[in-house]
């Protein structure tokens, strides 16, 4: 048994000073052979000098005790996480997993810095890099890579669309008769539903309230079953004024499920005549556990002077894990 902490071995191709090295497969050699480790691969140690091909080399070992030495193939800090570089370096860029830590700077490759090395492999996920064959990430490590995948499991950016075509006119949330067509919106109702403009055509649907009307539309929908109750729920709108003198928006009243207790809240406004998203935000705290349903009543603030429009309507939701 070998107790010493340079040990060695003989050089399977040219070994440069202070490189990494790790064993040749299937050597048959005495003193069994090294070879530089390339880019992510881990070391048996560092070469104490340069070498010939199959010259013998000392090499110490990753086990002895101290601080090690390699050669920086990129200028990086003092403090930085290294990994194996190509050629048997050292570089800071995510690649394998992590084998120490910077004790010097290197200005520029080709450096010689003082380090210290992980004698014990790290597993933590934010020092080990993942290959990434697919193509599918920028991440460099599994722990960036596993929060880019729970970003998409788990997003504020959930989202149910709310056709405006869908929406009637309501007055407590009841809607109108059948000679009022149930409160379905159309090109004579109150609010009016109809391209953008007519001449020239602009096919957009908008919803428009003239000044002073300040008749409520409602839609009804089912909550969906990755919504987190124990976040916002917030509706978006895209509306605009026809002038700059009202500032429009909306005050919602919002019930979950059935028999639920009334839920107020008044949205962001626009005071320009350009189209802008704006939010209603219907707070954690009144959304009850298990919502599945939600009634919404949107009225449009007092907007005297000028007509109000609005051509999208929809729901941004966090989501959960989802369960079996």
């Amino acid at each position: 048994m070998y107790n010493e902490g340079i040990r060695t071995f003989t050089a399977n191709g040219a070994i440069t000073d202070k490189a990494r090295v790790k064993l040749t497969s299937a050597s048959t050699t005495v003193p069994v052979q090294v070879e530089l480790a390339g880019a992510g691969e881990q070391h048996i140690g560092i070469a104490e000098f340069a070498a010939a091909d199959g010259t013998l080399l000392s090499v110490k070992l990753r086990t002895y005790p101290g601080t090690h030495e390699g050669v920086a193939t990129e200028a990086l800090a003092v403090g930085a996480i290294l990994y194996g570089a190509a050629a048997g370096g050292v570089k800071d860029t995510s690649d394998g997993t992590a084998i120490g830590i910077s004790l010097e700077e290197a200005t520029a490759s080709g450096d010689i810095i003082e380090f210290i090395d992980f004698t014990v492999i790290s597993t933590t996920a934010d020092s080990v890099s993942q290959a990434d064959a697919g193509n599918f990430t920028s991440a460099a490590t599994v722990e960036a890579a596993l929060q880019e995948l729970y970003q998409n499991a788990i997003s504020v950016q959930g989202f149910i669309p709310i056709p405006l075509a869908t929406l009637r006119e309501a007055a407590a949330f009841a809607v109108g008769n059948i000679a009022a067509n149930g409160g379905l919106l159309a090109s004579d109702t109150t609010p009016v539903l109809g391209p953008a403009t007519a001449s020239p055509l602009d096919g957009c649907q908008v919803v428009t309230w003239a000044a002073s009307n300040n008749d409520p539309v409602i839609f009804q929908i089912p909550l969906p079953p990755d919504l987190d109750d124990a976040a916002d729920i917030v509706i978006h709108t895209r509306i605009k004024s026809a002038g700059t003198t009202n500032a429009v928006g909306f005050t919602c009243d919002a019930y979950f499920n059935e028999g639920d207790t009334l839920v107020e809240d008044t949205g962001e406004t626009n005071q320009t005549a350009t189209w802008a998203e704006k939010i209603i935000t219907i707070a954690a705290a009144d959304v009850p556990a298990g919502a599945q349903t939600l009634s919404v009543s949107l009225t449009p603030a007092a907007h005297t002077t000028n007509a109000m429009y609005m051509s999208a309507l929809w729901i941004e939701y966090k989501t959960k894990i989802k369960t079996s």
